[in-house]
């Protein structure tokens, strides 16, 4: 598989940027600097599945960013019956993602894997993240010198799954698709969205939320050197 490859592409959240560790410490520190006293814990038992059901709809094309933003805090509060108001919601909303990138845990072997893959690969970036707060995260982790093109949803003009996005990225990095992989968390949105554009993929399946018998997996970036 991958004697052929050139050009390695890789999802930022949950695959490189720990984004669930990241976004609790914002969450906390957005209620800590706009004076809510809320039970972090409550709430992201709440908040998590809620949000994970907004980016869906956002992929889908059916909520735009606003509604994301907004919704996914308004909804967690309503569910919890803890009454918040509309302007104080949009604070919070627009703190987020402020504080978003001042936190920048990776997952394990992050450095480790990009070190091993830079020399060897072209490595580039697949996001459907808002494209000012993925380059932040990239930025302030450290990591964006690593990779020769980032490509968001905002500039292509379509999200992952979509050919359009993967299809972009190739252009974006003069890349050829038959020499091209990619790797992400997502089954539906990385994975199958890529394979379905012509990609060879890489699941990094690091909880094992889902099993797909044919096709490669990981749960340790480090890992990666079995297939690359």
């Amino acid at each position: 598989m991958t004697n052929k490859i050139k050009d390695v592409f890789f999802d930022l959240d949950h695959t490189l940027w720990d984004f669930e560790k990241n976004s609790s410490l914002t969450l906390q520190k957005i209620f800590e600097v706009n004076q809510l006293e809320i039970d972090l814990d409550v709430f992201l038992e709440a908040y998590v599945p809620i949000n994970f059901e907004y980016w869906k709809r956002f992929r889908m094309g059916e909520v735009d960013k606003e509604t994301l933003r907004f919704g996914r805090l308004n909804d967690t509060f309503n569910q919890l019956e803890t009454p918040v108001s509309t302007e104080v919601v949009n604070k919070l909303s627009d703190d987020y993602l402020a504080y978003l990138s001042s936190f920048n845990y990776l997952f394990e072997d992050t450095i480790s894997i990009l070190n091993y893959l830079e020399p060897k690969y072209n490595l580039h970036i697949i996001t459907n993240g808002f494209e000012e707060v993925q380059t932040s995260k990239l930025t302030n982790s450290n990591i964006l010198k690593y990779f020769k093109t980032v490509t968001n949803s905002e500039e292509a003009g379509v999200k992952k799954p979509h050919p359009d996005i993967f299809n972009y990225a190739l252009n974006k990095a003069n890349a050829e698709v038959n020499t091209s992989i990619m790797i992400g968390d997502n089954l539906e949105a990385d994975i199958l969205g890529a394979i379905n554009t012509g990609f060879q993929a890489i699941y990094f399946n690091e909880i094992r939320l889902t099993e797909h018998r044919h096709i490669t997996q990981i749960d340790k970036l480090i890992d990666l050197k079995k297939y690359l």
